[in-house]
């Protein structure tokens, strides 16, 4: 495979002869296509080239809370590497794209030899925990549009185009809020002049100015996860 090629950054920080063991899989990821589910074994790792997956924790009711995001910076199923046999989680693709597969018994002897690989998928997963524990924070701290604005930006640093397709439901339900709710949080960003919102998309008019309105939860994440990319391209 040539590596000159691959846009995730995990694996564009290995070596070729490591890519090569993995013996990855091109696949399409299509919106809604399910990664894990909570009480399955997780069987495989992917790592996102394009799109947006989700990583929710839901109850018994159907509600759901988004716990983490995944781009191309990203690798999911990780946790299977380091003793997690079943997924507790919810993990599916929110935004279509493709990327490569891994068999899982391929990783687990990759990340048995306690090299590249294992430090790289270590220092995601530290990245990763960090993103949940702030993210749970946030929603018990920060007003809905702080959060709506953090939530936002994480989902464009993720994305290649400007116009995010996302309606209502889907934020408010991530958010831990309800539709009203977060429509009122959206009119006030648009008020602002930061987002441009319609039916089933959102366009963010004002980078700069939405990050400063959001709480800092989204620069202490991103910070986080820039330091753990420099550290593994290092």
């Amino acid at each position: 495979m040539n590596i000159t090629i691959i846009k995730n950054k995990i694996l564009g920080s290995l070596d070729p002869e490591i890519i090569e063991r993995l013996q990855l899989r091109s696949l399409r990821l299509p919106s809604g296509h399910q990664i894990e589910d909570p009480g399955e074994p997780i069987d495989q790792l992917i790592f996102i080239e394009k799109g947006i997956g989700s990583m929710t924790t839901t109850y018994g009711d159907g509600f759901q809370v988004e716990m983490g995001l995944f781009g191309y910076e990203s690798v999911m199923g990780a946790s299977a590497l380091i003793g997690t046999r079943r997924s507790i989680h919810k993990v599916y693709m929110r935004m279509s794209g493709y990327g490569f597969s891994c068999r899982i018994d391929t990783a687990i002897s990759e990340f048995a030899r306690f090299g590249r690989f294992h430090d790289v998928v270590l220092q995601y997963i530290q990245a990763l925990l960090i993103q949940a524990c702030q993210s749970a924070g946030c929603n018990a701290h920060h007003t809905v549009s702080q959060r709506l604005s953090r939530w936002l930006l994480l989902w464009d640093d993720r994305s290649d185009n400007p116009i995010l397709p996302l309606t209502h439901e889907y934020p408010a339900g991530m958010l831990g809020s309800n539709r009203s709710t977060v429509s009122l949080a959206a009119e006030h960003l648009q008020n602002e002049g930061l987002i441009q919102y319609s039916r089933g998309k959102i366009v963010i008019r004002d980078r700069p100015g939405l990050e400063k309105y959001s709480c800092e939860c989204y620069r202490i994440v991103m910070d986080h996860l820039d330091d753990d990319l420099e550290a593994v391209q290092s």
